[in-house]
């Protein structure tokens, strides 16, 4: 045996969280909104100047769920009603340093929650579909989140996150159309939306349109569906 630690040394094993913040976002009023998730520019080694998800150590009389939220107020200024855990990410060799294992978290929030985020020179917003390289195994964690986010959609209430309590079935697939990123026929997703139990008419229109005024929808909260997500809290 030898004295000395190897770099990946059982007794040398961090915890960690990251968050990935997912929101639909246009640049201009004009644009359509795309979704998009703020980035943390790393101000010391390892990585220094990359971008990376907000997160950090820690400590040690702290829960999860807990650092994660701290993390993501010190450095973006969000406050996401709700977090939900992701994975766990802990290869060896995936920090130059120390072994680190990261608890990921994500949140979807709102534009309005959005507009909140302290952006400026070591937080910005970026596509989602399109990062620059990130620090550590980051972009790993993003393709993972966004591949968990569109096979969710689909089938769970997952856009209730980014819609207010009520919304028209055009905003819901605006939603759907920007996270499968993909067009959805407006006919056949009116008629799979209004033959399904998850929707409830509220018996009320939105007003100052041009056309006959869309119908206010909002989620059936007696439906239980297959899977909730992050809105198990809601």
């Amino acid at each position: 045996m030898t004295d000395s630690a190897s770099p990946h040394d059982v007794s040398l094993v961090s915890l960690a969280v990251s968050t990935v913040i997912f929101a639909l976002r246009a640049d201009r009023a004009s644009e359509a909104a795309s979704l998009r998730l703020p980035l943390v520019r790393r101000i010391r080694e390892p990585f220094a100047g990359q971008w990376a998800l907000p997160g950090g150590p820690i400590e040690a009389t702290e829960g999860l769920e807990h650092a994660a939220a701290r993390h993501l107020l010190d450095t973006t200024a969000l406050r996401p009603t709700f977090l939900e855990q992701l994975y766990a990410f802990g290869e060896i060799g995936r920090s130059p340093d120390d072994r680190v294992i990261s608890i990921v978290y994500w949140a979807l929030v709102r534009s309005q929650e959005a507009q909140l985020a302290a952006i400026g020179e070591n937080v910005r917003w970026f596509l989602a579909d399109d990062l620059p390289p990130l620090a550590f195994d980051h972009n790993d964690i993003v393709e993972y989140a966004l591949w968990r986010l569109r096979t969710k959609v689909e089938y769970s209430r997952i856009a209730h996150a980014f819609l207010g309590e009520t919304f028209t079935l055009a905003e819901l697939r605006d939603v759907h159309e920007a996270v499968l990123r993909r067009a959805i026929d407006p006919a056949n997703f009116r008629r799979q939306m209004e033959s399904s139990p998850a929707i409830i008419a509220t018996g009320e229109h939105l007003s100052g349109g041009r056309h006959r005024p869309p119908k206010i929808y909002r989620y059936n909260g007696a439906v239980e569906l297959t899977d909730r997500g992050p809105l198990t809290r809601s």
